[in-house]
């Protein structure tokens, strides 16, 4: 991926600053390649809405250059970037039918009647709308506008597509099923796309590779899988996935491995990934389906002893909350296995969990 043919988009030393003293986005690097789905997932204000914003052209970097296929775009115009966009509220016009909608970006290039016809049917078969082209936006479902957005941005075959909260509006069912579109489509386009989320399980659907944004930086870019079991910092492990935190001080480091004692009483081998030395202070991050209530004998090196707070059925699982070295929102996921069904609010239960499972992060 280093070689530069290969890379759509690059950031090079990029700065965003709307005051000339805050940084919103801060000395960002970073590379798209070709066909890639790039997701940039981050809380309200972490900087990724306007690092999408300077690649299409609706902002300008402070500082640094954006490059589009080798080429510098920052002086260049966003109607002459060649590239596609969805936003979160449709952006359609509502005095056109759903064809002359598709048809627009493809007259202001200049293409010819029957091409253009060709191009606005194929992209509506596309998404599911071969019926819908005399339609006017107003007469369509929120998804089924949302559909017509993404054809609109992919109908002139442009060299990038950018979404930006695209599926904010929906409700959760058809945004689910939305998320899937997107997700084959971009596989049988193989068009490269890069994605605006605060939502975490819409990044790991969809994307080859997250970009965790916080306070204008990323904090971590990897594949959803590596982000999910092996985030860099307590950061990363809170905001992707459910984790369960415990606050303690190392006492000892050995090799890949640590000793934690507790804030909250007893002590834990951990896996030392982004620690200070011995004596200084570590958030634990354990995934609650990573914690074994009742294990047998000798199976984990970490056991504790946890009370039994709330148990929820959600169906495939029992969410149990427990209170553990001093966290009282500890939460194990039971699989709805035969055999937990004796466990009840208010007892005692041992838990274990294994060293690789606990990451020693920063404090």
């Amino acid at each position: 991926m280093s070689e530069v043919q290969d890379l759509i988009v690059r950031f090079v030393g990029v700065q965003k600053s709307y005051d000339g003293e805050l940084l919103v986005v801060k000395d960002l690097n970073l590379d798209v390649a070709r066909g890639e789905f790039l997701t940039m997932l981050g809380p309200s204000g972490s900087g990724k809405t306007t690092v999408l914003m300077m690649l299409a052209g609706f902002e300008v970097a402070t500082h640094g250059e954006i490059l589009l296929n080798g080429e510098p775009i920052n002086n260049v115009p966003p109607h002459k970037r060649g590239i596609g966009m969805v936003f979160q509220n449709y952006a359609l016009f509502p005095h056109m039918t759903v064809a002359e909608n598709l048809a627009f970006p493809l007259q202001v290039r200049k293409m010819g009647k029957a091409e253009t016809e060709e191009k606005v049917n194929g992209a509506l078969d596309m998404v599911q709308l071969g019926g819908f082209g005399n339609r006017r936006p107003a007469q369509l479902s929120g998804g089924q506008q949302q559909r017509v957005a993404v054809a609109r941005a992919l109908v002139f075959e442009p060299v990038l597509v950018l979404m930006d909260e695209p599926l904010g509006a929906l409700d959760k069912n058809l945004r689910e099923e939305m998320q899937y579109e997107i997700k084959h489509i971009h596989e049988s386009l193989g068009v490269s796309m890069v994605y605006v989320t605060h939502d975490q399980s819409e990044a790991l659907t969809m994307s080859n590779r997250i970009a965790v944004f916080d306070d204008g930086i990323i904090q971590q870019l990897a594949s959803p899988p590596v982000l999910y079991e092996e985030p860099d910092n307590a950061f990363v492990a809170g905001f992707i996935g459910e984790n369960n935190r415990l606050y303690g001080t190392v006492t000892a480091v050995n090799g890949t491995g640590c000793t934690v004692d507790l804030e909250g009483g007893g002590t834990v081998q951990a896996l030392a990934v982004n620690i200070g030395g011995k004596g200084s202070r570590t958030t634990l991050s354990l995934r609650p389906e990573r914690v074994t209530i009742a294990p047998s004998e000798g199976q984990f090196p970490n056991v504790a002893h946890a009370k039994v707070e709330e148990l929820i059925y959600l169906g495939d699982h029992i969410r149990t909350r427990i209170s553990l070295a001093g966290n009282d929102q500890f939460i194990v996921k039971v699989p709805n296995a035969q055999g937990h069904a004796s466990l009840a609010e208010g007892e005692t239960v041992t838990v274990g969990w294994t060293m690789e499972d606990c990451r020693a992060l920063d404090a």
